[in-house]
């Protein structure tokens, strides 16, 4: 038995990701020293059947979790050499409404039909949660979690402890005004990797857009990227022939910019000595190379899953599951319902 826990060494969690337009099943094994070992990590994508509408439909998004969750599970479990788990997890939010209900069915059913407990945690913990397969047990820290759909400041005490928000965004998500001024560039969606190679490109000298909510009567650790959006919409009706290098790269400065300057700014006010980067936007290369310079100056220690983690799986569910029991967390009951909007500070609905 787990001497922390008493759960049974070796026990394997199977957990769903349904919360957008990737469906993600992941297997890991809670090892008796309480680390998590990654044994599956499958994702189907159906992000090419939203390009044409520039952005995700919600319906299309819950048919393809429909077709893909069961050949999904399928591949997890013969890639993780297991007939079935002793635990399945799931997201139960926050996220698309029919997206959640797809994989929360389809989480409970087997849960049901194998016979093994089930775990509805949160969507964002899982972000945090997955660092831990790339850097081991993650210590205190404070958590920028950045998306398409959320940017998240939180201090994390352990992934067992409820997290506390320390700011997010008032308008726009940052990884929401990447996918918004890639289309303003023409890139296409989604834009983000699109908009980091031209960014690469370009001068993040030549043009200066505005940092939101950088002033002294701000709140310190909140974002706004809808000014910033608008701000690049505007200089290119001005300026039609600027160089769209220089303006992904000017855009792209701006919100690293921010971003990084008020992480490190609470994990310093904190006292907290390790910053983690996690979401889909970490994979950005100017916010893991601006972090890293700031982190140095700072003395932090940085910690940023591989650009894999960073987007949506279901590895990084079943680490935050694992966690959760490991921490002698109950099940949920097979009734819970899902949550749209669940607030990072309910990592598990019971």
């Amino acid at each position: 038995m787990n001497a922390l826990t008493g759960v049974p060494p070796g026990t394997t969690i199977l957990a769903i990701e349904s919360s957008c337009d990737e469906t993600g099943v992941g297997i890991a094994r809670l090892l008796p020293d309480g680390s998590v070992e990654l044994l599956a990590d499958e994702v189907a994508s159906s992000v090419d059947e939203h390009t044409r509408y520039g952005g995700v439909v919600p319906e299309i998004a819950s048919r393809a979790h429909l077709e893909a969750l069961g050949p999904t599970v399928r591949r997890a479990l013969s890639t993780a050499a297991i007939d079935r788990p002793d635990v399945v997890a799931a997201t139960i939010g926050p996220g698309l409404a029919g997206a959640l209900l797809v994989g929360v069915a389809a989480a409970k059913a087997y849960a049901a039909a194998w016979g093994t407990p089930f775990y509805a945690v949160n969507h964002l913990g899982g972000h945090l949660a997955a660092d831990v397969y790339d850097h081991g047990p993650l210590p205190e820290c404070v958590g920028l979690l950045v998306s398409g759909g959320h940017t998240h400041l939180l201090h994390v005490r352990s992934l067992a402890e409820p997290i506390v928000e320390l700011g997010s965004t008032v308008d726009d998500a940052a990884g929401e005004a990447y996918d918004k001024v890639a289309r303003l560039l023409g890139l296409g969606y989604p834009g983000g990797r699109a908009l980091d190679d031209l960014a690469r490109t370009g001068d993040p000298e030549a043009i200066s857009f505005p940092r939101g909510m950088t002033g002294p009567r701000d709140a310190p650790y909140a974002f706004s990227f809808s000014g910033l959006k608008t701000a690049v919409a505007r200089y290119l009706e001005g300026n039609p022939d600027a160089a769209a290098a220089d303006v992904a790269a000017g855009f792209q400065e701006a919100v690293a910019d921010v971003l990084t300057a008020k992480a490190v700014r609470a994990a310093t006010d904190l006292g907290v000595s390790t910053l983690l980067i996690a979401g889909g936007v970490a994979a950005n290369s100017r916010l893991r190379q601006l972090a890293e310079q700031r982190c140095a100056a700072a003395g932090l220690a940085l910690r940023v899953p591989r650009p894999r983690l960073c987007t949506d799986n279901g590895a990084m569910i079943a680490s935050f599951a694992a966690h959760l029991l490991a921490a002698g967390a109950p099940p949920s009951a097979l009734s819970v319902a899902s949550d749209p909007g669940l607030p990072v500070l309910r990592g598990q609905v019971v």
